[in-house]
């Protein structure tokens, strides 16, 4: 057998294409589930699903198994049922990460609901920043001029914790697929 030599980056961009990959886990303890990465997949192994007593298997719970650490957030954050497969393959496949983001901030952090029929990812009137800590935040409202024109030999003088704290009060932190994102939900 011959081996492929392929690019790296090449192979970056396969596993980043890959759908997610479910579980359709039946609440029919006499039947076995199935995997599958698509809404017809999904469809074809349900339809003809049998249990022992070879009646049809109509109920599952879906479970997330591998893909994107974003998906798989996303996936928790708009729990995921048997209707809403279809939709969830399609925010995968259709949204950018900026906008699952925001979906996941405005369902899990802010309490919204979210419609794929319906509603639009980038409504949500939410900030949000990728930032380590309240303190970035300050720093960054600090060189944008967030809190009027300072000069530049009075900023060592400023207490940023301070700042932060007050930050505090309007945004929140969270970690969504391993990076931590400031935001205020409005």
């Amino acid at each position: 057998m011959k081996n492929k030599n392929t690019s790296s980056s090449k192979f970056q961009l396969q596993i980043q294409t890959i759908e997610p990959l479910l579980y359709a886990q039946p609440y029919d303890i006499s039947a076995h589930g199935f995997y599958f990465r698509s809404l017809e997949e999904y469809n074809d192994k349900s339809s003809c699903l049998l249990n022992h007593y070879g009646d049809l298997v109509e109920e599952f719970e879906a479970q997330f198994i591998d893909g994107d650490d974003l998906d798989c957030e996303l996936f928790k954050a708009l729990s995921i049922h048997q209707g809403t497969i279809g939709d969830y393959f399609n925010v995968c496949e259709y949204f950018s990460d900026d906008q699952k983001i925001r979906v996941i901030l405005a369902t899990r952090e802010c309490g919204y609901k979210f419609n794929y029929g319906s509603d639009d990812p980038d409504g949500y009137d939410i900030d949000i920043y990728e930032l380590d800590s309240l303190r970035d935040l300050a720093e960054q409202f600090i060189e944008d001029g967030l809190f009027g024109e300072i000069p530049q030999n009075i900023r060592y003088y400023l207490d940023l914790d301070a700042i932060a704290r007050d930050l505090g009060m309007d945004y929140s932190e969270t970690t969504i697929a391993g990076k931590n994102y400031i935001f205020r939900c409005a």
